[in-house]
Formats: structure tokens, sequence, C-alpha cells
């Protein structure tokens, strides 16, 4: 098998486990900020053990990249507590569709951390998903848990979409793997405190579970994400990650036996397409 195919069914398969993150926001019966915490403290130690396994430098090179990581793990725990949330209230596929609005709200809020204006096309593009998340929302109330749940998702994206955006200008010169162990163990530990059931409370199933989700669904899917860069551009693994909805949605179909209506799928569709569409835009400029 050709370096190229070997990088293309890693990124397939990390990016289908990515999607199938989301569905132990149903399957774990813990609260969205308990599966978080101990989430990220088993993604922990997996990603520690693997970085040793692989003789790879753990200590980070200055006293200020610490403090960055520390300002990235708190965006991040904040991050997957309302992402798990938004699954929680709206269900998968609703859930994970109103959190993929973060490709375009990045394009939106980057330039004006640059104090520049978005660019037609972003606005367009913002426009467009608007109109696919209008379509999602059952009614304008937030007493209704599907609306409360496109809101948290669209909040989580807002939070990725920051993290990612600092990182990137920030955090770029350490490997997708070392930046994660950092992110989740603080993650873990910032939100730690505020844990509803106790570690030795937590039933079989679910600390079963929440080990799967940890080291199969969150390390194994990152390292070899960072794996696939070696043998693909940027271009091609942003448009792949694109079809991390898609995924997500067939998984539940057969897991959890959701079944979206009309509207959901076609905003689904202007979500995923006005996605795809900066994706493949922003990839093109750096060319």
């Amino acid at each position: 098998m050709s370096p190229h195919k070997q990088s293309l069914i890693y990124l397939h398969i990390a990016v289908l486990m990515f999607g199938g993150t989301a569905l132990f926001a149903k399957l774990i019966n813990l609260s969205a900020l308990d599966i978080t915490v101990y989430r990220t403290a088993i993604a922990a130690v997996a990603l520690g053990v693997l970085l040793a396994f692989q003789g790879s430098r753990l200590k980070l090179s200055s006293a200020r990249d610490y403090l960055v990581v520390l300002m990235l793990g708190a965006i991040v725990g904040v991050h997957w507590v309302t992402y798990f949330q938004g699954m929680q209230l709206a269900g998968v596929t609703i859930g994970i569709i109103a959190f993929f609005s973060y490709p375009v709200l990045t394009v939106l809020i980057e330039p004006l951390l640059n104090r520049q204006l978005p660019k037609l096309k972003d606005i367009i593009s913002a426009m467009v998903v608007s109109l696919g998340i209008y379509l999602l929302v059952p009614e304008a109330n937030l007493g209704n848990d599907v609306t409360l749940g496109i809101v948290t998702g669209v909040f989580s994206a807002l939070c990725f979409a920051m993290r990612n955006i600092l990182q990137k200008r920030y955090f770029t010169h350490y490997s997708g793997p070392q930046t994660m162990l950092y992110q989740t163990a603080i993650a873990s530990i910032l939100l730690c405190a505020f844990v509803e059931v106790p570690v030795y409370d937590i039933a079989q199933r679910d600390i079963a579970l929440l080990l799967l989700v940890g080291i199969i669904f969150t390390a194994a899917p990152h390292a070899l994400f960072a794996a696939s860069l070696r043998g693909l551009s940027a271009t091609t693994a942003g448009l792949i990650s694109c079809l991390q909805p898609l995924y997500a949605t067939i998984l539940a179909f057969m897991l959890l036996q959701e079944r979206p209506d009309l509207a959901t799928l076609f905003g689904g569709l202007l979500v995923v397409s006005a996605a795809l569409f900066e994706t493949w835009s922003v990839s093109r400029q750096k060319t």
C-alpha cells in the first residue's frame, strides 16, 4: 500500500472516530461536565503514554507557552462540556450540525482579531449557515430542549473556533498529540472540582464507555490525524474532516435510531456545504 493511500485510511478512521465521539453524550449516563472531566483525564494519560513510548519531548519550551496552553485548556474544557450538553439536549445529528458552524465562525472572527473586516464570501457563508441553523430550530424558545441544544452547540463551535485561532497564532510549534496532552490534562484539572458523580460511584458500563471514548475516540484519532498529515496536504485533511457530521449522523441512525427529518437534512446540508466551501477556500489561499 502506498503512503498516500495509507494516510487517507488513517484520516478517514480519525474523522469517523471524531464523529463517533458525539454518540457517547447519549450512551454514557453522566452529565456533560462529568463525561468531559473523565474523558479528558483518560485521554491525557493515554496521550502521555503514547508520547513517552515514541520518545517525544513532553516539556514545553518556555513559561509563556505554559500560560498559552493553560488558556487553551480552559477553552477546550468549556467547548467539550457544551459539545456534549448540546448532543444530550438536541440529539447527535442536530447537535453536531450546530457545532459544525465553527469553520464559518473561524473565518468571521479571525479577521476581526487582526483588525480587518470579513470578506463578502465569508459573510455569505455565515448567512447560509444561519439559514441552516434556522431550519434546525423547532421553536424560538429556550425552554425547548432542541432549541437550547442548538444554541449550546453553536456556543461550543464558537469556543472551538477561538481555540483553533489562538492555537494557530501561538502554539503551532508543538505536535498535535503533545498539544492535546496538555489541553486535555488542563481541562480535566480545571473542571474536576465540579464533578457530580465521583469515580467510585460510576457504573461499570459507564466506566468502560469512558475508557472507550477517552482512549479509542480521543487519543487514537488525534494520533492518526497527525500521522495522516505526513502523506496528505492540509487541503485534503480539512475537506475530509468535513465528513464528520455525515459519519456522526450515520452512526446515530445505526446505534441510536435517530432519524432526521427533511428540514434537518436540508439545514445540515447548508451548514456542511458552507463548512466545506470555507475549508477549501482557506486551504486554497495557503497553496
